[in-house]
């Protein structure tokens, strides 16, 4: 199975306007005061990252779900490291949606 050279670079791209999505979605949900583009999509979250706190957790679990309509459960808190590990999750969220249709 050959991956052209186009469907790589709409990949990539993709990727990339869904990190800036996500990076949006935290500034705005959660009124964090740092500009969208000043995060850094493997900077981590929690800790010495954002600073996020354990109510921030559940705000971005509403975040989520009101976005792409899916709940982030216990089995899935890995998600929270950082916009990267987001997207991943989105992705395979996308992914299972569009293998059952």
């Amino acid at each position: 199975m050959s991956v052209s050279h186009e469907e790589i670079r709409a990949k990539a791209e993709a990727r990339s306007a869904l990190n800036w999505k996500l990076r949006a979605i935290l500034v705005d949900g959660l009124e964090l005061p740092v500009a969208a583009e000043q995060i850094d999509s493997d900077q981590p979250l929690f800790g010495r990252g954002l600073e996020l706190d354990s109510l921030d957790t559940l705000e971005i679990v509403s975040l989520i779900d009101d976005e792409w309509g899916v709940p982030v459960t216990d089995d899935k808190r890995y998600v929270f490291g950082s916009v990267n590990k987001l997207a991943d999750f989105v992705e395979e969220i996308q992914a299972a949606g569009s293998d059952a249709a």
